[in-house]
């Protein structure tokens, strides 16, 4: 019996993708529930698995563009039981392998038997080198054998070789490989490009900046880190700090938590984030639902979590679908500075940068502090220039001073 493999559905807005990568080859025996390919989508990238096992027939070359619905394999589970039935090639290579045949004893002559005063193994090694034969040399030795010293004396005199010609140092060789290479935009970088275009085309984007001294939430994060790890099984990591510190953000100031929709503003009355993941593919924001009302914990789980699906290429039309502010880290790879560009259709993102730390005056005195620039980008059609700076500087002290998101001034 043949089981079609077919792309399944993604939601209502997808109706193709391309089929990027198959992880088994024609012919192979998959088991049920196995990764068989890779689609992408200008929205997500995700998995499809075998429903039974089989052998596999594929029907669909890898990088063809595929329908919703279109088969792309067939299964044969009728060849399940014959495959399980065969030897594996290890049991089959010992099978089929002789025994190793026992090797013949080796035969040590013994050079006494030659002659009276053998040739030490020196004189033989020299012997080699030279071609001279210590028989035809009068030995030195006790009872007339031939010593190294014999041999040395006897040898020829080695020619000085002449120097070499001073040449100058070869040009490095030049590259074989190519120098360019071509491969076609996958459609989820396809809609990564045309979104970013057009949230600076669309948008009145601005972005200001401030600084945000780190030592508040270093302190707490290395007070409670291992009563943390232990009660939630999760590490405590800066951005459950920076989740709270937005929705703290946000609640202050309204305005950053709408968006507009043609000459409407929509207001919007619920915290879900947005956390920027990097992967392979591109660039993805999985959302964390109702982060108003989540422990630090959960938080952390839901973003650990979210990650790990974005890079394993599982993440859900679901999981991205719903953000009102969304939060990108460029420190993880070094970042001081950036401008992040908005992701439409909120109005604004915030961005984290590298921890440093620097010489800072506080209270009169020269102190260093691990600081970290934020970068608020907003849609200046909807937000002010005071409403953009009063919520950074909300999270800036949020941070700077964490008991304010426990008593929530």
């Amino acid at each position: 019996m043949a089981l079609e493999v077919k792309i399944p559905p993604m939601g209502e807005s997808i109706n193709s993708g391309v089929l990027a990568k198959w992880h088994v080859k024609d012919g192979d025996t998959v088991k049920k529930d196995q990764p068989l390919f890779e689609l992408e989508t200008d929205k997500i990238t995700s998995e499809g698995t075998a429903e039974a096992a089989g052998k596999i027939s594929l029907k669909v070359a890898a990088g063809a563009e595929v329908k919703i619905g279109q088969v792309v394999a067939a299964i044969d589970t009728a060849a399940t039981a014959a495959a399980l039935a065969a030897p594996a090639p290890a049991e089959a290579a010992k099978t089929a392998s002789p025994a190793p045949a026992k090797s013949a004893p080796v035969k040590i002559e013994n050079p006494k038997s030659e002659t009276e005063n053998p040739p030490s193994p020196a004189v033989r090694r020299l012997a080699a080198e030279t071609g001279i034969d210590p028989a035809a040399i009068a030995g030195t030795g006790k009872a007339g054998r031939v010593t190294k010293g014999d041999m040395l004396a006897a040898a020829p005199a080695a020619p000085t070789p002449a120097p070499a010609p001073l040449t100058p140092n070869p040009s490095p060789a030049a590259s074989t490989g190519e120098r360019q290479t071509r491969r076609k935009m996958t459609p989820l970088r396809q809609k990564i490009a045309q979104r970013l275009v057009a949230a600076q085309h669309e948008a009145a984007m601005l972005t200001t900046f401030n600084e945000v001294d780190m030592s508040g939430v270093m302190a707490l994060r290395a007070k409670y880190q291992d009563d943390f790890v232990k009660k939630n099984g999760v590490k405590l990591g800066f951005m459950s700090f920076f989740v709270k510190a937005v929705v703290h953000a946000l609640k202050e100031v309204p305005a950053v938590n709408a968006q507009i929709d043609g000459d409407t503003i929509i207001e919007n009355h619920y915290y879900d984030i947005g956390v920027a993941v990097s992967t392979d593919r591109g660039l993805m924001v999985p959302v964390v639902k109702n982060c108003d009302t989540l422990p630090m914990a959960d938080v952390e789980k839901q973003i650990a979590a979210a990650a790990v699906k974005a890079r394993d290429g599982k993440i859900t039309l679901a999981d991205l679908e719903g953000g009102v502010f969304t939060i990108t880290n460029g420190g993880t790879f070094g970042s001081l500075l950036s401008t992040p560009i908005i992701n439409p259709p909120q109005s604004a993102i915030l961005g984290m940068h590298a921890i440093n730390e620097r010489p800072m005056a506080v209270n009169g005195q020269v102190v260093i502090r691990p600081m970290m620039y934020v970068a608020l980008s907003y849609d200046h059609r909807l937000v002010d220039g005071k409403q953009a700076v009063t919520f950074l500087v909300k999270v800036k002290q949020a941070l700077e001073d964490p008991a304010r998101l426990v008593i929530g001034i």
